[in-house]
């Protein structure tokens, strides 16, 4: 019996324009009068994934952010939260300084740093909903603030460089880029199938009991996790191989055409 719905974020429940579409909006509703959870799964931290249920007029639900390394229950209450090394973090942040024309980003629990709000940090807040606070990251790390992330935005030529020389240098962090802008920086303990882990002994759930929903190579893990994995049909070619089922595109209310199907909803 299904219990709980895992779903990333961009590019599976949420259209190329950051938009939902009305099924999936549906979809979630449907979900959550039946009793079941509905889980957003994703990169972004808290404060960019709760304008999602906002606009659809719902109450939170549980939240796997920063791909996993901070997982929160619908109360809001915290059940997981694995930051960067105070060493990582400082050592990564400094070497950082060899590059220009890049804006770093500060993620730490509930809270989102910049040292400045440029244009870059304003388009963010824009797609996303949450709020940036400026703050200097050195006082931080004085403060004992580490972070879940560090996310830094640059041109793709600098944002290749940089995935390959801090990967290097800090073999226990993981550096990705999650777009040809973007380069996410967690740690390398941290993946979407750990946090749905903690996610689920919390509530006693086994992965026979759980749907996973995603499109892209972040989510690979959880697909592997999860034996009812599905992928959106604007996944990668690759990506589809490793999953169960396939379903309509995010553009298209994939996630409703495949529970409605099931007879979840």
């Amino acid at each position: 019996m299904i219990k709980i719905i895992l779903s990333d974020i961009d590019g599976t429940f949420l259209k190329d324009d950051k938009s939902f579409t009305d099924l999936h909006a549906e979809a979630l509703k449907a979900v959550v009068a039946k009793g079941l959870k509905f889980v957003f799964v994703s990169a972004r931290m808290p404060e960019a994934i709760y304008p999602i249920t906002d606009a659809i007029g719902m109450a939170h639900t549980p939240v796997i952010s920063y791909g996993g390394g901070f997982v929160l229950t619908e109360d809001e209450e915290i059940i997981f939260d694995k930051k960067i090394s105070a060493t990582d973090a400082q050592g990564v942040l400094a070497a950082m300084n060899r590059w220009e024309d890049i804006t770093i980003n500060f993620y730490a629990g509930r809270r989102w740093f910049v040292e400045e709000i440029d244009s870059r940090v304003q388009f963010e807040m824009d797609i996303t909903g949450a709020t940036a606070e400026v703050a200097h990251f050195d006082e931080l790390l004085s403060e004992k603030i580490f972070p879940n992330k560090i996310m830094i935005i640059c041109e793709p030529p600098t944002c290749r460089e940089m995935e390959i020389e801090l990967g290097k240098k800090f073999p226990a962090l993981n550096v990705v880029r999650s777009a040809p802008y973007l380069l996410e920086i967690m740690d390398k303990s941290v993946s979407k199938a750990t946090g749905i882990e903690v996610l689920l002994k919390h509530y006693g759930y086994t992965v026979d009991e759980a749907i996973a929903f995603g499109d892209n190579y972040n989510d690979i893990e959880m697909l592997q996790l999860i034996p009812q994995s599905v992928v959106m049909a604007n996944a990668p070619d690759d990506v589809k191989k490793l999953a169960a089922h396939v379903t309509d595109s995010n553009e298209a209310g994939g996630i409703y055409t495949y529970l409605a199907k099931r007879g979840i909803i």
